[in-house]
């Protein structure tokens, strides 16, 4: 894999603030199948292109666009059996971070997204171990989901099953003076069905008490 040139890739996946992001081999990019859908959804496709593969890269002179493709064209590859592999490496290291959940025993995470399309969520991270999804640390906190897409996750531990970890075997008890509290304790309390009978007692209770407030004297 050809890393460490002066590429925009290398560039901006170099960023601390895009840790979670692998680097895409130019291989992949310039395969045209790839990226088959992709001119419909970024401006100036063929010239985003080419400033994405570029060798040597001008800030200055970048499009606005490269970004958004770039994201795109990485959310297809971690889901490849190459991209799972990359991401692996970054996973075990613990790059993503680790769950928030006690329970879970810093469990660590992979980053999702809460849907596919560019621009409408920011990153998520997600445990397998309990399954549920939380914030990223504040650093790649604002990436786009969409870099990563609703998919990554479950095709991660598809194609490396061996990773995936165990429930856990722990949860929160909650505890009054030391005594487990009753599951009915902690629900909200629901409001009363109106019955017939219940509205027809409310309306004569008002009837009632309309009558007391008339036969009020009033003192002028």
């Amino acid at each position: 894999m050809d890393i460490g040139d002066g590429s925009w890739i290398s560039w901006y996946v170099g960023q601390p603030t895009h840790e979670f992001l692998c680097r895409v081999p130019h291989d992949y990019v310039r395969d045209r199948f790839n990226l088959t859908g992709l001119d419909d959804l970024v401006q100036n496709f063929d010239d985003t292109l080419e400033a994405l593969l570029e060798p040597e890269f001008d800030a200055a002179f970048v499009p606005e666009a490269v970004e958004q493709l770039y994201g795109l064209i990485h959310a297809r590859y971690i889901i490849t059996y190459h991209g799972v592999l990359n991401m692996s490496v970054k996973y075990q290291r613990g790059d993503f971070g680790m769950c928030p959940r006690i329970h879970c025993n810093g469990q660590f995470v992979l980053p999702v997204g809460l849907t596919d399309h560019m621009g409408e969520s920011h990153v998520k991270i997600y445990c397998a171990r309990c399954r549920d999804i939380y914030q990223p640390h504040t650093r790649c906190a604002l990436l786009d989901g969409a870099m990563f897409g609703c998919s990554f996750p479950h095709m991660f531990f598809m194609q490396l099953p061996q990773l995936l970890p165990q429930p856990p075997v722990e949860s929160y008890i909650p505890r009054l003076y030391g005594f487990k509290l009753h599951s009915k304790a902690l629900m909200p309390k629901q409001e009363e069905k109106s019955t017939p009978e219940a509205a027809a007692a409310a309306a004569a209770a008002a009837a009632a008490s309309k009558e007391h407030k008339e036969n009020i004297p009033h003192n002028y």
